[in-house]
């Protein structure tokens, strides 16, 4: 985010896209997609701002992915940082922080295991519920 807009669309949406595509076309059931907490049509950034090209990329590929066929997963963790991961996260925050970027890993690896968290937008902070339970938990 915040880079060329043309490079972020190609990246970020139209190649996103393209993954989904091809893994419908080889029958891959499974897609988990890293997005960011505040993807969505209300994403509230501002056109001007040069996070916008990632905001609407990430909202067009999140979208595309919903409506199809997949058993998908959504994981939009909030801000990243380089801190020590603790391997806890609070998947009912309402509003982003900021999260490692080890429990970002250890979330895609945990997720992918998880059936709970199919067909779910899971976004997330830094926080003090163990990943597995948090995965767990009911969507909201």
């Amino acid at each position: 985010g915040g880079g060329d807009p043309e490079r972020t669309f190609a990246v970020d949406r139209d190649a996103a896209i393209r993954s989904i595509a091809a893994a419908v076309a080889a029958a891959v059931r499974r897609y988990l997609m890293v997005s960011y907490f505040g993807a969505g049509a209300d994403h509230g950034v501002d056109p001007s701002d040069s996070f916008y090209a990632y905001a609407e990329a990430k909202t067009a590929a999140d979208a595309h992915l919903r409506a199809s066929a997949l058993d998908w997963t959504i994981l939009a963790p909030s801000a990243l940082t380089l801190d020590e991961p603790t391997g806890r996260i609070d998947a009912t925050a309402t509003a982003s922080a900021s999260v490692p970027r080890g429990d970002v890993a250890a979330v895609i690896a945990a997720a992918v295991a998880e059936p709970a968290s199919i067909g779910r937008t899971i976004r997330f902070n830094s926080g003090d519920t163990p990943i597995a339970e948090a995965l767990q938990a009911e969507g909201r």
